[in-house]
């Protein structure tokens, strides 16, 4: 059933005319959900022009994952991907939902399994007819340890789909593999094919942050990954790995940040690319100075100009970003202003943001979490969780006409 939520509030700058300083106009679009009580969007954007959106909702004493597809600006009918009371809801690390290039679904989720509170796998499933049934779920990763699997980017790439997530085998681990560095993180990946067949998961990076989103994109038939990277001596910096020709390069940083940091952020880096032009989004907080940068790359992410920060003094992070056609990118991230949240967003260029754009302010003592972009052929979408008076979350959405 669909519900054009009536209370708006904490939304702003849905104006009839745009700025020197907008993008363009955003306005209020319906979201899909069976309940109130739901948050946790992911949002994809098909090739054929829909547009997917996953999330959780509560059901009860379980909680449900929940699938649906927006087609000729008509939202379906929701589906169930899975329900269960052991299912691990997180506000940073969060279920999404991506497409294979002959359609068929791929999803994921976070299922605990053990005791400790981060003791989780990834479970994925396909589905072969827009959502309605889901193969029986799997996880890419074949450790059996119960440590924490998550923060999962799915990527199509060719014919396959690229699962890559943070993978916690190694902590109080006696590995065989002599490249694991015990209590570490490490970035891993797999190849998933649309019949459900996967291959062997393989490390990428074996000293990560722990608890920073991933992201990717492809940019001229290269898989670039980007991910919040750890070293010796606790830096926190954003690198990527490449894969080409079907091998991964070893990490790269975007940027020297030099964030000395002995604890995890919960903020993860946003990646786009358009046929060789790539932007990468990301927070730092490098001599106590909390920022949001930029980067841009010409060379499918080979190299990287200079870091350019876009922030308006007192962010909070949260990146999402997208590249679009002129080699120009739109970024958004959430920040203070006096007591509240703000979610910003700001068409950058190799020179940074000319004038960002307010979308919504929350009052309410709750966050907006990770708001989430997806541009279909026609249309620009950002969605995010919105805390409600009575403690509850919804969802919320704001919808641009593409401009490419």
């Amino acid at each position: 059933m669909l519900k054009l939520l009536a209370s708006m509030v904490t939304l702003l700058a849905l104006v009839s005319s745009a700025t020197a300083e907008d993008f363009t106009r955003f306005d209020v679009f319906p979201v899909p959900m069976d309940a109130e009580d739901a948050r946790e969007p992911s949002l994809y954007a098909m090739q054929d022009g829909r547009l997917l959106m996953s999330w959780v909702e509560g059901s009860g004493a379980s909680t449900a994952v929940k699938v649906a597809i927006l087609a000729n600006g008509t939202w379906g009918t929701p589906n169930t991907v899975t329900a269960a009371r052991d299912i691990f809801v997180n506000w940073a690390d969060f279920a999404s939902v991506s497409a294979f290039k002959d359609g068929t679904l791929i999803a994921h989720w976070l299922q605990t399994s053990a005791h400790s509170t981060y003791d989780y796998d990834v479970r994925i499933t396909l589905s072969q007819d827009d959502g309605e049934t889901w193969s029986a779920p799997f996880a890419p990763h074949g450790d059996g340890t119960q440590t924490q699997h998550g923060f999962v980017t799915l990527m199509p790439l060719d014919n396959e789909v690229v699962a890559v997530w943070l993978d916690g085998r190694a902590y109080g681990k006696n590995l065989a593999d002599d490249r694991a560095i015990p209590d570490h993180m490490q970035l891993r990946a797999a190849f998933i094919s649309s019949d459900g067949t996967a291959t062997a998961d393989t490390a990428l990076d074996f000293a990560t942050c722990s608890c920073c989103q991933t992201a990717a994109a492809n940019s001229n038939e290269t898989l670039l990954v980007a991910y919040r990277d750890r070293s010796k001596a606790e830096i926190r910096d954003i690198s990527i790995v490449r894969l080409s020709d079907g091998h991964w390069s070893e990490p790269a940083s975007v940027h020297e940040d030099g964030w000395e940091l002995s604890g995890c952020p919960v903020n993860g880096p946003a990646i786009a690319a358009h046929d060789r032009s790539v932007v990468v989004a990301w927070f730092t907080a490098a001599n106590d100075i909390p920022a949001v940068n930029i980067a841009f790359s010409e060379d499918s992410g080979v190299s990287f100009g200079d870091a350019v920060r876009i922030d308006r003094g007192a962010p909070l992070g949260r990146v999402d970003t997208l590249m679009l056609e002129d080699g120009s990118a739109l970024v958004s991230w959430v920040e203070w202003d006096g007591p509240n949240e703000i979610i910003l967003i700001c068409r950058v260029t190799t020179d940074g943001c000319t004038g960002s754009q307010r979308l919504a302010v929350n009052i309410e003592g709750s966050s907006v979490n990770f708001p989430q972009m997806a541009a279909t052929t026609e249309d620009i979408y950002i969605a995010w969780t919105q805390p409600l008076p009575d403690g509850t979350d919804t969802i919320r959405m704001v919808r641009s006409a593409w401009q490419h």
